[in-house]
């Protein structure tokens, strides 16, 4: 049987890998429309910043199309992502 869990997980993509285009805020956070126009939450990227650190430490600035992991958890009103790719180096995961 199919619960709303599983229904909700899925219009999130809960679990899924997306390639997404990425901007910092003012605060230095990550953020990026949903790929899913099912979804009513945009995604913040808050694991795996380490990948895209740079050299000096910080991760590059402007936008970035990276590869990320959408977490089964709200942070600040949105979906948290992880970082699986600093790149979208595989067309299978661009939405």
């Amino acid at each position: 049987m199919t619960s709303i869990r599983d229904l909700v997980s899925g219009s999130l993509g809960i679990g899924e890998r997306y390639c997404l285009e990425v901007t910092r805020t003012d605060d230095g956070t990550l953020i990026a429309a949903h790929p899913s126009d099912r979804s009513p939450m945009d995604v913040v990227v808050c694991e795996g910043l380490e990948t895209l650190d740079s050299p000096t430490g910080r991760p590059p600035e402007g936008p970035l199309e990276i590869e990320v992991e959408i977490l089964g958890r709200v942070v600040d009103g949105r979906l948290a992502g992880r970082v699986v790719s600093a790149s979208c180096a595989s067309p299978d995961n661009v939405d």
